[in-house]
């Protein structure tokens, strides 16, 4: 394979002009006789076993070129965009294929990754919020610890609301009863919101062996249209009336629910937990802004099939999280009410900032001078190999050793970028009461 010429053309595309000299171009045409011999009948000759200069000699020399140009394509398309020193970010266009005296020559368009400029990357300044935990939001996480154990003690008195009732229900619509409005023994907490609205309202103070009519009309978006806006009937039977006892809040609460022996212990953790939480958000929050900060200076323009390609990585994992969850991607667009199309462009904008944003860090990168060795790559698979419970071999069948490599990178300038960012506190919330802790 010889390079000729790479030219330089608009839109992030540059022309390859290449050629396939006799020697390689004849192992393309023998691979290509090869593959297929074996669809060829000669007289004389059993079905594929015909020697190619017989076929040759009674078709033309032509008649394994097509086959020939594309193998010959294949293996020097590579060889040229190596030599060229280009990073293609699409499949090519092959054009001008030419055979003569045995030599091949074509030309390939491809478009590459653009150069990115970028303004100041140290130094960057963005707002940081300041992480405080409230009294207040320890005791709504002890509150539903305590919910979650609460027991349930069966009362002899009329339903309140936040009471778990079990009851018989049969729906009617117009007289007729309807498919999913009937269940017998059914618990439902009062006021949970999970019937429809008006229905739980209905049953505050009714009793234990009570039987009562519940009267609703279906909201006019309901999921069965067949019942969307209609007005049912519900007849019901309370069979039983349930309230919640949560246990005390004790250092014995504290020994059934954590590894803690004291209440202040338990209460401690749970402090320390929700700062946690709270400062990882703040930090996820601030490297977003700084890099906010880094693509005010900017400047690339940035090939569409790149927002394309990174859309459908985000499209891909999506799909796959749902179907971890027991969806796949039709059912939840069709409850979402949304195509493909319409669901693709909800992330065509966090697609079009990674790329952007992967661009300028990989500029960061060139103007530091960072580089990825190939023993730090291995140590990196080696880690991610072991971190999984996986062999290294297997890791490099989902990702390329180029793709670590550019991750690594990009990585490394991140670090750069954040290492010498500002953070410009946000002045915190008034305390609103005097529990209130910084």
């Amino acid at each position: 394979m010889k390079l000729i010429s790479a030219e330089k053309k608009e839109n992030n595309q540059v022309e390859l002009s290449i050629l396939v000299g006799k020697e390689e171009f004849e192992k393309a045409c023998e691979r290509s006789y090869r593959m297929n011999v074996g669809k060829i009948n000669i007289q004389g000759f059993r079905k594929g076993k015909a020697p190619r200069k017989i076929i040759e000699k009674l078709y033309g020399p032509e008649v394994f070129y097509e086959d020939a140009m594309n193998f010959a394509c294949e293996d020097s398309y590579y060889e040229a965009v190596k030599a060229a020193g280009i990073t293609p970010i699409d499949r090519p266009a092959v054009t001008d294929l030419d055979i003569k005296d045995g030599e091949f020559t074509y030309k390939a368009i491809v478009t590459v990754k653009p150069e990115a400029e970028i303004g100041e990357y140290k130094g960057l300044e963005a707002e940081k919020q300041t992480v405080r935990v409230t009294e207040k939001e320890i005791e709504a996480e002890i509150e539903r610890v305590r919910e979650r154990n609460a027991r349930q003690v069966t009362v002899e008195r009329a339903v309140e609301n936040g009471d778990i009732i079990t009851f018989d229900f049969d729906g009617y619509v117009d007289g007729v009863a309807f498919d999913g409005g009937k269940a017998e023994d059914y618990d439902l907490k009062i006021g949970s919101g999970m019937f429809i609205p008006g229905f739980e309202e209905q049953l505050v103070g009714k009793t234990a062996g009570e039987a009562c009519d519940v009267i609703v009309t279906f909201p006019e978006d309901y999921q069965a249209t067949e019942l969307a806006g209609k007005e049912a009937t519900f007849k019901c039977l309370i069979k039983a009336v349930k309230e919640s006892v949560k246990p005390e809040l004790d250092d014995e609460f504290a020994k059934d629910v954590s590894e803690f022996d004291t209440l202040d212990e338990y209460k401690a953790s749970i402090k320390a937990r929700i700062r946690e939480g709270k400062e990882q958000r703040a930090a996820a929050d601030f490297e977003e802004k700084i890099l906010d900060k880094l693509l005010e200076g900017f400047k690339c323009d940035v090939p569409q099939v790149m927002i394309d390609t990174q859309t459908d990585k985000i499209v891909d994992d999506f799909s796959y999280r749902l179907a971890a969850q027991g969806m796949d991607m039709n059912t939840y667009l069709q409850m979402s009410g949304m195509t493909m199309e319409s669901f693709r462009q909800v992330f065509g904008v966090q697609a079009e900032r990674n790329v952007k944003v992967r661009l300028a860090l990989e500029a960061v990168a060139k103007a530091e001078g960072i580089e990825i060795t190939d023993e730090a790559v291995d140590a990196e698979f080696a880690a991610l190999a072991e971190s999984n419970k996986m062999d290294v071999a297997r890791i490099k069948e989902f990702i390329a050793a180029e793709d670590m490599k550019g991750d690594m990178l990009v990585q490394k300038a991140l670090e750069v970028v954040k290492s010498t960012a500002k953070a410009a506190k946000k002045p915190a919330a008034k305390k609103t009461a005097k529990k209130d802790e910084e």
